[in-house]
């Protein structure tokens, strides 16, 4: 039995990417500038990233052109 990306919590660079329809480089690019918070793996250099994170990030878009 496969797990879904979005069975899980912690995504790697890549799984964070494809879950926002961006590039790799816009997610280090938003670690860096403190748009979304990264963690590292102890003794590694992998990072992941928090799904409730990446959803926090999108904001509704409100109808009837109000803002």
């Amino acid at each position: 039995m496969s797990i879904r990306i979005t069975d899980r919590r912690w995504l790697s660079q890549q799984e964070a990417a494809d879950y926002l329809g961006v590039t790799d480089r816009t997610v280090r690019n938003y670690i860096s500038r403190g748009t979304l918070d990264g963690h590292r793996v102890r003794g590694s250099r992998l990072v992941r990233i928090d799904r409730a994170d990446l959803d926090a990030l999108m904001r509704r878009i409100p109808a009837g052109g109000s803002a």
